[in-house]
């Protein structure tokens, strides 16, 4: 990592973070007040930092109001911002499309502004997307998961190197990280292994808000800062789980139906780079997991690691899309029971190397994705070396000691 540039960006950063509300720049616990977001904020001030300029939003169906009003709809009807385009990640801008598709070009019915679409665009080619679009600056509005793999955190990384290069201003507006702020954990991505699923070397749980990673991704990896704001929560504590935060949730992708999906997302996502089902096609993604021929030993092998915080029942169900689709299976049902003890990645590489252990047929995906996933080839050797969960999980305390030494030059919140 660059660390030579942090003094100079954390100092601008932060300044510009608290340009357009400079008070309660960091929650105060004992205020009492409940969780407001960025753009709760933002709005509150009268738009102050975008006024004068032609203003386009990255979001998806997750950027909503407390009364669940998109903000897109609340900006266009609010003279005293000059909102002009909507840019749309995976999923799309009203979130149609299912993984690893988008909405395309169109204007929107609702508000008649053109929506562009941002998926697998970066660099000169997004650049060119945000100056077609006429916008001065461009704000950032997306709930996040809270796994280094989740695509949005990389949408704004690309957004902002895109910014950059078409000399536009970034504005991020701040939301919780719904399985809290606490710690980050897992393997940290190897650049060479750097997809749309992680484009730089962060933890696979990165413990921090967009905002945060906004303030990492200026001052560590984009190849010159881009002019950036951030608008910060108030009221927001790093301990927080989402439903403290009193806010709706809304589904940032059609397969992360609650905050329950996301607390556990981070470690059984893993699963992607395996046969394996990961639950898609069923009302619990992630939380369901499972094969053809897998019986209650897998389960049985997961409690008796006496993991903390969460325990597996024996489940059967039948994806109705995606692997083993109309099939019935047999796996695990992850079932948490004490949120603050759980570490999701812990839990994920333990159900991969009990997994192995008990059923025959276990084979990670042809094309080794799972490395994708962990960032390195490490995981996978090693499991496939017969390593159990503590050695790999002891394996790559290095680099993440590493990565939330970095990491605590950017946070925001207590």
């Amino acid at each position: 990592m660059r660390m030579s540039r942090r003094s100079l960006l954390a100092a601008g950063t932060a300044a510009a973070a608290l340009t357009p509300l400079p008070a309660a720049a960091v929650p105060a616990a004992a205020s009492g007040h409940r969780l407001r977001t960025g753009f709760e904020r933002l709005a509150a001030s009268g738009y102050a930092s975008l006024r004068g300029g032609r203003v386009g939003v990255v979001t998806n169906p997750t950027g909503v109001t407390r009364d669940v009003r998109h903000i897109v709809d609340v900006m266009h009807a609010d003279q005293r911002v000059d909102l002009t385009a909507v840019f749309g990640p995976e999923h799309g801008f009203r979130g149609t499309a299912q993984a690893g598709g988008s909405e395309g070009r169109y204007d929107d019915p609702a508000t008649g502004l053109p929506v562009y679409d941002t998926y697998l665009k970066s660099g000169q080619p997004l650049a060119d997307v945000f100056t077609a679009s006429g916008v001065d600056t461009v704000v950032f509005d997306i709930q996040d998961a809270g796994a280094r793999f989740y695509t949005y955190i990389w949408t704004l990384y690309d957004c902002m190197e895109a910014a950059r290069l078409a000399g536009k201003r970034f504005v991020v507006l701040d939301r919780p990280n719904p399985v809290t702020g606490r710690a980050a954990l897992g393997p940290v991505l190897h650049k060479e292994f750097a997809t749309f699923v992680g484009r730089q070397p962060i933890a696979q749980a990165h413990g921090m808000t967009v905002a945060e990673l906004a303030r990492l991704f200026n001052g560590e990896f984009l190849t010159r800062p881009v002019e950036l704001d951030t608008v910060l929560m108030s009221g927001w504590r790093r301990s927080d789980f989402y439903d403290a935060s009193g806010l709706p949730w809304v589904p940032p992708s059609p397969n992360m139906p609650t905050a329950d999906t996301a607390l556990v997302y981070s470690g059984t996502c893993l699963f992607e780079g395996t046969n394996l089902s990961e639950g898609r096609g069923t009302t619990r993604p992630f939380e369901l997991l499972g094969a053809e021929g897998v019986d209650g030993r897998w389960a049985a092998a997961a409690n008796g690691l006496g993991l903390p915080g969460v325990y597996f029942r024996e489940a059967y169900f039948a994806p109705t899309f995606s692997k083993f689709e109309g099939k019935t299976v047999g796996g695990v049902q992850i079932h948490v029971h004490d949120r603050a003890a759980y570490d999701p990645v812990r839990t994920g590489i333990a159900l991969l190397v009990t997994a192995r252990k008990v059923w025959s047929g276990f084979a990670w995906r042809s094309d080794n994705w799972i490395d994708k996933l962990t960032g390195s080839t490490q995981v996978r050797t090693m499991i496939d070396a017969g390593a159990g969960t503590d050695e790999v999980v002891a394996a790559w305390q290095d680099e993440l000691g590493a990565f939330r030494g970095t990491r605590k030059e950017y946070l925001l919140y207590r």
